[in-house]
Formats: structure tokens, C-alpha cells, sequence
């Protein structure tokens, strides 16, 4: 709870991939807040576990209200990616932005290939990119290999995808001049 709450200030893009990793960490405890208490919470300091146990019963709550117990993601993290789509529109179409724009292009050819591999060809552009990301996170935990052409892509949507959490970071703290 502590990661996640800094993760949002800090590091929007980061934090996404970290609720993305709790709801599957929920998923693997069969959304049941007693596994989670005896495989998750039990491992942290005694003094942090009824907040922690708090937080995964309202995710497990939230999850199972809205029919994500199997795949999908929990609204709240629906609203950030919308939020970023929607700041991602405002910059791409902004002329103050060319970094940005430059880094949109060079991750767009890879953003195209993926979701024709994926079959999601009209899945959103952000989530593609935070799908790509979270899957390498994924290889990386199971310490499998990605290949050279999947790393240049990855660093590509990286690159853009830190530039937008920047930016969002700036636009949260009102210091982004959008027109």
C-alpha cells in the first residue's frame, strides 16, 4: 500500500504496472483476502499488517464487484490509463511538445506490431505499451530472455512511456502549459 501510494506520486506509469502485478498477486491467492493474509500480508512488520489487510480486502471487494476476479483490471486503474490517454491527445497535439511527439513516432511502428501479434488491433496505443512493459516485467520474474528485437522495442515504449509519466507528474503539479 505504501509502494503503491508513493508509486502514484512519483511515477504514474510505474505505479499502473504495480496495481497490474497486486491484481495478479490477488488472482494467484484466488481473490481471497485469508490466502493473501497467510502468503502476502503475513510478511510484512506486524505494525503494517491491519492497514495492508484493509487495502486487500477492498481490492479483493473492488475486483469481485466489478467481474475482474479472472482477467481485466479494476476501474481505478482504468481511470489512470484513461487519464494518461487523455493527456497523451493533449500532447500529441500540442506544439510544445516536439521530444514528445518524437518519442510517440519512434514507439509507434512497435505499438503497431504488437497489437497486430497480439490480435488486439483496436486496443488502445497506452495500453499496448503498458501490456508490452508489464509482460517483460513478467519474463524478467520468471528470469527468461527477451530477444534484441523486443529490448529495441521496449525501449522505445519505455522512452515514451517516461516522458508521458513526466509530463503527467508536471500536469498533476500545474506546471504543464498545454496550449
Amino acid at each position: 500500500m505504501k509502494i503503491a501510494r508513493r508509486l502514484r506520486e512519483e511515477n504514474i506509469a510505474e505505479y499502473l504496472i504495480y496495481m497490474w502485478q497486486v491484481e495478479d498477486l490477488i488472482r494467484a491467492n484466488g481473490c481471497d483476502i485469508h490466502a493473501l493474509q497467510r502468503n502476502v500480508i503475513s510478511r510484512y512488520p506486524e505494525a503494517e499488517r491491519p492497514e495492508l489487510a484493509e487495502w486487500y480486502g477492498n481490492l479483493v471487494e473492488m475486483m469481485r464487484a466489478e467481474g475482474v476476479k479472472e482477467r481485466g483490471h479494476l476501474q481505478i486503474n482504468r481511470n489512470v490509463l484513461q487519464s494518461l490517454t487523455e493527456l497523451h491527445a493533449a500532447l500529441l497535439s500540442s506544439a510544445k511538445y516536439p521530444f514528445y511527439n518524437a518519442a510517440y513516432f519512434k514507439a509507434l511502428p512497435f505499438i503497431v506490431e504488437l497489437r497486430q501479434k497480439n490480435g488486439k488491433k483496436e486496443e488502445p496505443e497506452l495500453e499496448t505499451c503498458f501490456e508490452a512493459m508489464y509482460g517483460v516485467l513478467l519474463l524478467k520474474l520468471q528470469k527468461k530472455g527477451i530477444t534484441p528485437g523486443t529490448a529495441k522495442a521496449l525501449e522505445a515504449i519505455s522512452g515514451f512511456l517516461s516522458l508521458l509519466a513526466n509530463y503527467y507528474s508536471k500536469d498533476r503539479k500545474g506546471e504543464l502549459e498545454l496550449e
